[in-house]
């Protein structure tokens, strides 16, 4: 660990952004050393807010030159503790809020260009005024920033037919740890000119230098939009229909999201204003989305073909295709509860894993076996993003259990979950990253050449280890 910051040297750096943005009371640090879950908590002398690139280059160039660490934070919206210090109070937080301008949108190149600091929900609406559409979409956009989602290279619901935060970046403009800046903001749709140097920032995590802006990409507003639940009997079946799905719409397929029946409830019972959105209890829902760049005629006629041969090959139960936009918002906010709404049930031991879409109904079955033979009366809180495979399989408390002795069976159920995981040849994670909290099992699970690349990077780039240590490698 890193030893406390002297008085001198925290001057220094305040003298960089300010005193007004260097914070150091305890009641002002306090929001950038815990992240959402409470699992990682930190502690800081400074937390600095620079106002521009420039400023970022300044600091990064002395904390190299002495030896300083620093830890870049977006949104504070991690759930691997991927921008939490350490206990050491010898980190440096670099909190990337300020900087928050949207620098231009080019509705004929289909891109914006926007600072590390712009929260994603400011980029999707500023792409819909023109009439385009961000598709990253997180249960968090309303807090999460750019920088932060391009560093853990972030998924969401909309990766099936768009891809994760790498495939939506063109360019990036990032501070190297020597305080060189790296302007690579090219709007370029093919540029095969060596290395693509943006995608070793992208999903780095803040270990190789940090994101400053970004151009991003922006596809066409749908012009038709039609969402449905749908019950049905085992995920199979929801497997089957997928297929079915994807046959009939293609890339206009925009969301097959996969929910046991237990993460339904406990959104509808935990979410003020939500209800179930089927009048029957089926053991597993299917959330569709079907996008039609023609007309909204043409995406109902989509949607009520793939339910209709659904129903006919004896693959869905019931089904409703909201009504209206209201209807279909609140179809998604069920969705999109399922993270919080475990929190009022006690404990929650959570895994963000990617199988092979045709493995998750044999995944679910052998994982379920073993988590409850290893936990008896846990409740499995499945559900995730089945057209790209990445499921968020959660194991919740036993009901009436005591939390503190559940959560610290962490490990050994992390261990049978993520056993089961490598069995089907998959990833321990999909779109959450590495952070602190899988940085031990990625070095002890991925081959030795793999981590002796990935520390060669990390050398080259960072000689005097300052970026985000310990995280990732």
């Amino acid at each position: 660990m890193a030893a406390p910051l002297p008085p001198d040297l925290i001057a220094r750096f305040a003298a960089i952004v300010g005193e007004r943005h260097a914070l150091t009371t305890a009641a002002d640090v306090a929001p950038h050393v815990t992240e959402p879950r409470g699992l990682w908590t930190g502690r800081t002398s400074l937390v600095l807010k620079p106002g521009s690139v420039e400023e970022v280059s300044k600091i990064l160039a002395l904390a190299t030159q002495t030896r300083t660490p620093v830890v870049p934070q977006g949104g504070n919206t991690s759930l691997v503790g991927g921008g939490t210090p350490d206990l050491s109070g010898g980190e440096i937080v670099l909190s990337l809020s300020r900087l928050d301008r949207i620098r231009e949108l080019d509705a004929a190149s289909s891109t914006i260009t926007v600072e590390a600091g712009v929260v994603l929900q400011r980029v999707q609406e500023a792409a819909d005024t023109a009439g385009r559409l961000f598709p990253l979409s997180l249960a968090s956009q309303g807090s999460a920033q750019i920088g932060g989602n391009l560093s853990s290279n972030a998924g969401g619901t909309g990766v099936l037919a768009h891809g994760n935060a790498r495939e939506l970046c063109l360019g990036v403009e990032v501070v190297l740890p020597t305080g060189e800046i790296f302007d690579d903001l090219r709007k370029l749709k093919k540029d095969n000119t060596g290395y693509d140097l943006k995608n070793l920032f992208v999903g780095a995590e803040g270990t190789l230098g940090v994101i400053t802006a970004a151009v991003l990409k922006l596809v066409p507003k749908p012009k038709g939009r039609e969402v449905a639940w749908v019950g049905l009997s085992s995920p199979e079946r929801a497997l089957s229909l997928f297929s079915l799905a994807l046959d009939r719409a293609g890339s206009g397929l925009t969301a097959f999201e996969l929910c046991a029946a237990l993460s339904v409830d406990f959104s509808v019972r935990h979410t003020p204003g939500l209800s179930a959105p089927l009048a029957g209890r089926y053991p597993w829902l299917v959330l569709i989305e079907i996008s039609s760049g023609r007309s909204a005629a043409d995406a109902r006629a989509l949607i009520e073909e793939i339910l209709t041969e659904g129903f006919e090959a004896g693959l869905a139960d019931d089904a409703v295709i909201a009504q209206n936009l209201s209807q279909a918002q609140a179809f998604w906010a069920i969705r999109e509860a399922m993270s919080d709404a475990q929190k009022p049930e006690g404990a929650s031991i959570k895994h963000d894993i990617s199988l092979p879409v045709a493995s998750i109904p044999a995944f679910i079955e052998k994982a379920g076996r073993a988590v409850l033979q290893a936990a008896p009366g846990a409740r499995l809180v499945t559900f995730g993003h089945m057209g790209d495979g990445n499921l968020h399989y959660n194991v919740s408390q036993p009901e009436g259990g005591d939390k503190a002795s559940f959560l610290a069976r962490y490990r050994e159920l992390n261990d049978v979950v993520h056993g089961v995981v490598r069995d089907f040849s998959g990833s321990i994670s999909a779109e959450h990253g590495i952070g602190r909290m899988k940085r031990d099992e990625l070095l002890a699970t991925q081959s030795p050449v793999a981590t002796d690349l990935m520390r060669r990077i990390k050398a080259s780039f960072d000689p005097a280890g300052i970026m985000n240590p310990g995280k990732v490698i």
